[in-house]
């Protein structure tokens, strides 16, 4: 049974025409929990998928303004995590 505490940190894959192309080259993004440092991270990935990771990049990606009528705010705050795996290594993101 997978661990509850690592499935809270990796919250979903990002599926977009640029991390597509970068599958070719063994590097998958997720969208991860703000708190999370890349050692916690990657201790997650390497646990659900069964993998072995090779490094790690993260993105905070900042909150933008958006206006609904008269009223303001802004999006929420979010991290995406840029992983390579080893060579000949890969996830079923499917």
């Amino acid at each position: 049974m997978k661990d509850t505490k690592y499935l809270e940190i990796i919250k979903a894959p990002v599926i977009t025409e640029k991390s597509q192309a970068a599958l070719s080259e063994g590097k998958y993004t997720f969208k991860v929990d703000p708190k999370a440092n890349k050692i916690e991270i990657k201790q997650a990935i390497e646990k659900i998928f069964n993998v072995k990771v090779t490094s790690i990049r993260t993105i905070n990606v900042v909150p933008k303004k958006r206006r609904v009528g008269r009223y303001t705010g802004l999006t929420n705050r979010s991290k995406k995590a840029i992983v390579t795996l080893a060579e000949g290594q890969t996830i079923d993101l499917g």
